[in-house]
C-alpha cells in the first residue's frame, strides 16, 4: 500500500498515479492520466494539466524565500504554478509559484525555474539549467544542460541556447543603488543560436538568426542573420541561407 498524503481539496483527474511518500497540498489541480512520482511535494493551488509525468523528488509551487540582502521581494499575490498538458518535469525539478508552462514542455533533472516566467509550448529546459524570475521563454525554444538564464531576460520563438551558456543583468555586479535603474537581461530574438559557453553581456539584444559561436562574449546588439566569433564577439560571415528558419522542414 502508498504511502502519501494528499488534501481533500484536491481536485483529481482520471488515472492519477501518486507515488510514496508525496505530499499534494490544499486546492490542487491535477488532470487526467497525470504521473506523480515518489517524494514529490506539489505546494497549495498549483495546476497541472493531463498527460503530465512528475519524476521523483520535485518541488512544485515552491514559494520564493529569498535572503535578507536580496533586491527580490515576495509578492504575496503570486498566483499558484501553472504546468501545461503534456509536459515531463525531470527528478529533482523545483519550480516556483508564479510562473506559467506551456504545453508539452520537457523540463530535465534537477532545473529550476523561479517565480514570474512566462514559458511557452514545446520548450525543452536542459538538465541542470537555472532559470531565474521574470524570464519569458517562446514556444519551441531549446535550452541545453546547465545554463543560466538570469532574472529579466527575453527568448523568444525557436532560440536555441547551448550547454553552459550564460546570460548576466547586472554591469555593476550588485554594487551601488544606481544598478537598478539599469538592470536588464538579454533578448534572444526569434530563431538566433547562442553556443556553448558563451556569455551574453547585460542588456544586449541578439538578432532574428544571429549564431553565436562557442566561447563569444557578445557585449553589444548584434545584427539579424549574421554569424559571431570571439571576444568580444565580431561579424565572421553571413548564416547560411539553408540553416535559416524559413528553409527548414
Amino acid at each position: 500500500m502508498k504511502q502519501h498524503f494528499v488534501h481533500d481539496s484536491v481536485k483529481m483527474g482520471t488515472n492519477v498515479s501518486i507515488g510514496h511518500f508525496s505530499v499534494i497540498e490544499e486546492g490542487v489541480v491535477l488532470g487526467d492520466n497525470v504521473t506523480v512520482g515518489n517524494n514529490v511535494t506539489i505546494h497549495a493551488g498549483t495546476v497541472i494539466g493531463s498527460d503530465v509525468f512528475v519524476s521523483d523528488n520535485c518541488v512544485l509551487g515552491r514559494w520564493p524565500r529569498p535572503a535578507k540582502s536580496s533586491t527580490v521581494k515576495v509578492d504575496a499575490s503570486l498566483p499558484a504554478l501553472e504546468i501545461g498538458d503534456g509536459t515531463t518535469i525531470g527528478a529533482g525539478t523545483v519550480l516556483y509559484r508564479g510562473s506559467r508552462f506551456g504545453k508539452e514542455v520537457m523540463i530535465g533533472d534537477q532545473a529550476s525555474v523561479r517565480e514570474k516566467c512566462v514559458i511557452g509550448d514545446r520548450v525543452v529546459i536542459g538538465r541542470g539549467v537555472a532559470v531565474e524570475n521574470q524570464v519569458e521563454i517562446g514556444s519551441f525554444t531549446k535550452i541545453q544542460t546547465n545554463a543560466y538564464i538570469t532574472a529579466y531576460t527575453t527568448l523568444e520563438d525557436h532560440v536555441f541556447i547551448a550547454p553552459t551558456v550564460t546570460t548576466t543583468n547586472d554591469n555593476f555586479m550588485g554594487r551601488t543603488r544606481e544598478r537598478f535603474k539599469y538592470v536588464c537581461g538579454p533578448v534572444v530574438k526569434r530563431g538566433a543560436r547562442v553556443g556553448g559557453g558563451s556569455i551574453l553581456l547585460p542588456g544586449v539584444t541578439v538578432a532574428e538568426e544571429s549564431f553565436i559561436a562557442a566561447g563569444a562574449l557578445v557585449n553589444k546588439d548584434t545584427e539579424t542573420g549574421k554569424v559571431y566569433v570571439g571576444v568580444p564577439a565580431r561579424v565572421l560571415r553571413e548564416v547560411p541561407e539553408r540553416e535559416k528558419l524559413e528553409n527548414q522542414e
